[in-house]
C-alpha cells in the first residue's frame, strides 16, 4: 500500500445544524477543501445522505465540526453534534470520525465569501459549506 491509499484524504467535512448541514471534501492528496452541498435536514435523511457522499467520493475520514464555547466547554448545541456524530458513527462504521473545534468557521466562511462578493442574503444557500470548507481546513492545518 503506498501512503497516499493508507492517508487520511479524501476526507468529508461536516457543518451541522438544525436545519441545514454544510458539507465539504477535501482533494485525494489533502491539498485543498471544496464546498459540496448543502443537505435540508426537513426533507432529507442527512445520514443516508452522507453515507451516499461518503462512498460515491471515497472517502476516508468524516470531519464533524464540534462548538466548543470560547471558555472551551461544551454545551446543549455540541451535546446535539455529539448525538449525531455517535448516529453518524453507526452509520458509517468503516470510517474514523473526527470532531475539530468549529469556533468561528461561519464567521470566516461569511468574511470570505463577502471578500468574494457574496452579500448576506446571497450567502444562505452556501454559507454552512463554506463553513464546511473551514472545518477541513482547520482539521488539515492541524495534522
Amino acid at each position: 500500500m503506498t501512503m497516499e491509499e493508507d492517508g487520511p484524504h479524501p476526507a468529508l467535512g461536516i457543518d451541522h445544524g438544525d436545519a441545514r448541514i454544510g458539507i465539504a471534501a477535501t482533494d485525494p492528496l489533502g491539498i485543498l477543501a471544496h464546498p459540496v452541498e448543502t443537505i435540508d435536514v426537513r426533507t432529507t435523511d442527512a445520514l443516508e445522505r452522507i453515507a451516499v457522499l461518503a462512498g460515491q467520493r471515497g472517502i476516508r475520514t468524516l470531519v464533524l465540526g464540534l462548538p466548543i464555547r470560547s471558555d472551551g466547554t461544551e454545551g446543549t448545541a455540541a451535546e446535539k453534534v455529539r448525538a449525531f456524530g455517535g448516529k453518524l458513527a453507526a452509520r458509517i462504521p468503516e470510517l474514523p470520525l473526527i470532531f475539530v473545534d468549529e469556533a468561528y468557521t461561519t464567521l470566516a466562511a461569511s468574511a470570505k465569501l463577502r471578500e468574494a462578493g457574496r452579500k448576506a442574503k446571497q450567502q444562505k444557500g452556501i454559507i454552512d459549506q463554506a463553513a464546511a470548507v473551514e472545518i477541513l481546513e482547520a482539521w488539515m492545518n492541524g495534522i
